[in-house]
């Protein structure tokens, strides 16, 4: 049985008093949690401390993006290696933030998923579609195309060492959600391509929901057969509510 795993993307948030003080309560309150597992991923400044911070605990921390290079001149990027030495597990790789914002391709966020996997972190691998793919009837040959790139890169086996996160961006800090039912049907779809080329990889592999996940939707959400936790943003800038997204994953 898929363990959940509840993610929290900090994006650009933080300071080193309010990190200690969330922090400080996700670890108060991590006893009441059982059968799922926690991540955060801070700002790249803020890793050491958050390692710092965290050792010891249940708890595992990430990156929020990486650069496919392993090093040289490459001015304001951070290698996977990098953020691994400082205990990384997890790294988010193609969030919908970095693709529209920044321009990062398909083929991009697939280089960038194999020197993850290269450095020994775990990506977390984001596809979704926006408000006028949705509305166009696309929303599958948009993910399809996303999760293509990545099992070209290395096949379908790779995804073994992966988590997937749907993130429908047009539910992403805006307060709208995708119904539990338009969420399963796209983690379902994303599961059924992978089967396609790999039903082992595809029954273990952990597939996240990012699109505005809050403890008044946890429940429902992941009560669907095909998700298997959540890639927290707002929500996981606040411990009470981090928590309580956790415990409805139980």
């Amino acid at each position: 049985m898929r363990r959940a795993l509840i993610a929290g993307n900090w994006k650009m948030n933080g300071s080193r008093e309010a990190n200690r003080e969330l922090l400080d309560g996700i670890k108060a309150g991590i006893g009441e949690v059982s059968g799922s597992d926690l991540a955060v991923c801070p700002p790249f400044v803020y890793i050491p401390e958050v390692a710092e911070q965290l050792a010891g605990t249940p708890v595992k921390w990430g990156a929020q993006n990486v650069s496919h290079e392993s090093s040289g001149a490459f001015t304001g990027e951070v290698a996977p290696a990098m953020v691994r030495e400082f205990g990384c597990v997890y790294v988010i790789i193609g969030h919908s933030e970095r693709r529209t914002l920044y321009g990062e391709t398909d083929e991009e966020v697939a280089k960038k998923f194999v020197a993850a996997r290269a450095a020994g972190l775990t990506p977390i691998v984001c596809v979704g579609e926006t408000l006028e793919e949705r509305e166009q009837d696309v929303t599958e040959d948009v993910v399809g195309r996303q999760m293509d790139a990545v099992i070209a890169a290395e096949g379908a086996a790779a995804l073994a060492g992966a988590v997937i996160a749907y993130e429908p961006v047009w539910a992403i800090g805006t307060g709208r959600t995708a119904t539990p039912e338009q969420a399963q049907a796209v983690h379902a779809f994303i599961r059924q391509r992978v089967a396609a080329k790999d039903a082992n990889v595809a029954e273990g592999l952990q597939i996240l929901y990012g699109g505005s996940m809050k403890p008044e939707n946890a429940a429902e959400l992941m009560a669907k057969p095909d998700i298997d936790g959540g890639l927290i943003g707002g929500a996981s800038l606040k411990a009470d509510q981090f928590l309580a997204i956790a415990k409805a994953a139980n």
